[in-house]
């Protein structure tokens, strides 16, 4: 049975978060043994706080629900594509339609406006106004560099059940936390002492 907690685990960021924020979207929902989630963005309040604390969004953005939402969408489709990065398999057309869809959202050039009393100018319009598609789009480029980037060689699942994090391998670890790691030997002892003996 899965039970979702909105809570921050005591995790440190998997190897690669910092550096990659899709990353970090990716790793947003959290699998822990006992059928525990934690998802970062299970309540708008939660969503504004990870947007913020990443520079993507201001404290007082007031994120609804449906914000949040194609957050958690989002994050999904990235998922995905990590996923079949990591497996070697094709992508699911779905997830790099939503990727693609996200770098769209915004203009990625100044616009035209016009003043009635200066005249015209260019501008890009104000984040604030737009602070969810251009975090959406932030985060969809930031996944399209990482998968097509030198460090998509290191990109790995982590290796410890039920764990479901995503990080940049270094070296042999393909743990994301000592933690996992840790759980990850001993399941392996664990499995040593208990194989029944052959003659």
């Amino acid at each position: 049975m899965e039970e979702t907690m909105t809570a921050e685990p005591d995790l440190p960021p998997a190897p690669g978060a910092e550096q990659y924020l899709s990353l970090a979207l990716a790793n947003s929902a959290i699998a822990l043994p006992g059928g525990h989630i934690i998802d970062l963005l299970g309540t708008p309040a939660a969503t504004n706080q990870w947007l913020t604390e990443r520079d993507l969004a201001p404290l007082d953005a007031d994120m609804r629900e449906m914000c949040a939402t194609q957050l958690r969408s989002l994050r999904e489709q990235i998922r995905a594509l990590l996923a079949s990065r990591v497996a070697g398999l094709p992508a699911l057309p779905a997830a790099l339609t939503a990727i693609n869809d996200a770098l769209t959202r915004v203009p990625t050039a100044p616009l035209l406006q016009w003043d009635d009393k200066t005249g015209p100018y260019r501008a890009t319009p104000h984040p604030t106004t737009q602070v969810v598609d251009h975090a959406l789009a932030t985060l969809a480029a930031d996944a399209a560099d990482l998968l097509t980037g030198p460090d998509a060689e290191r990109l790995t699942a982590c290796g410890s059940d039920p764990c479901n994090r995503y990080l940049l391998r270094h070296g042999r670890r393909h743990w994301c936390s000592t933690r996992c790691g840790d759980r990850a030997r001993a399941a392996r002892a664990y499995a040593r002492r208990t194989r029944p003996e052959t003659a």
